[in-house]
């Protein structure tokens, strides 16, 4: 995220979170803590923090997201929620 963007980030991330209220819901209850998936450890990132920031460059900037993310953090992560939540674009190989 470009500097610039820091100021308004907060604004985005409520109306991406109201947008898409219903969905998140579905999918917590679904993937996130105590649903059967996560039992067996899958879908870790599914009821943290971060997944809602995560979610939202998801379906606005997946390119930069996935580059971003090879690298730093378990790829197996990234796609577990990519499943889950099906975003319009997606680049996992799953």
């Amino acid at each position: 995220m470009r500097p610039e963007e820091y100021a308004w980030y907060a604004d985005r991330l409520q109306n991406f979170a109201r947008e898409h209220r219903k969905r998140l819901e579905d999918l917590l209850c679904a993937y996130g803590p105590g649903s059967p998936p996560a039992s067996h450890g899958w879908y870790a990132l599914i009821g943290q923090p971060e997944t809602l920031v995560i979610l939202e460059r998801m379906e606005t900037v997946p390119f930069l997201l996935r580059s971003t993310w090879e690298g730093e953090e378990e790829d197996v992560l990234l796609d577990d929620l990519e499943f889950a939540w099906r975003p319009r674009t997606r680049l996992s190989r799953r």
